[in-house]
């Protein structure tokens, strides 16, 4: 699916942004109509206004073949929570970033709630709940593997300090971008996080 899905117009086109978000299910289809926001995937489709939208939340939920993927999650007073990711299924092997899309999408929805006056709550980043103890839980193991390739070299043990450096840095550069991407907060509509917002 290629990344072009958002087409935010000026000659009075909705804006519109497409995303896959499993392999075996249909598509999403989620569109900017002027007083609501309208989605559809299979048979199923609905609206929610702008005005009855309570929370939203952005963050950053890498997965196995897509290591760069953003999610904005969106709440409303007796509608479903809606999940909008920038990444989209393309094969078993395949998930497609639709940054670009993805980014302009989200900045135009947030100017439209903004400007539909309703009490919201914006969230960046992860639960506080769950972040914490995982950043104790990612130092702690930076610290243990830290000290193993202490005591390797001090025995002169030199290519398992080497690997297991390098499963260190790697380990500590993926979980690393999470942590700082998803340390949780608030965020205001008109200053959207651009650790968590893509610019394309």
């Amino acid at each position: 699916m290629p990344d072009d899905q958002a087409r935010l117009s000026s000659s009075g086109e909705d804006p519109v942004y497409i995303h896959k978000p499993s392999l075996m299910g249909a598509p999403w289809e989620l569109r900017l109509r002027p007083e609501a926001l309208a989605w559809r995937t299979g048979r199923h489709e609905g609206r929610i206004p702008y005005g009855r939208i309570t929370r939203v939340r952005l963050s950053f939920r890498p997965v196995t073949m897509q290591t760069r993927r953003f999610v904005a999650e969106v709440w409303s007073a007796g509608g479903p929570r809606l999940s909008i990711a920038s990444t989209s299924w393309r094969s078993m092997v395949e998930q497609t970033a639709q940054d670009q899309a993805y980014g302009a999408f989200v900045r135009e929805l947030h100017r439209r709630i903004a400007a539909a006056g309703a009490a919201v709550a914006y969230d960046r980043g992860s639960p506080a709940l769950l972040y914490w103890p995982g950043l104790a839980v990612f130092v702690a193991v930076l610290v243990g593997f830290a000290m193993l390739i202490v005591q390797a070299l001090d025995v002169g043990a030199y290519a398992g300090a080497a690997v297991v450096g390098a499963f260190l840095a790697l380990f500590g550069w993926q979980s690393g971008n999470y942590f700082w991407r998803n340390r949780p907060g608030r965020y205001r509509p008109d200053a959207l996080p651009k650790a968590l917002v893509p610019d394309g």
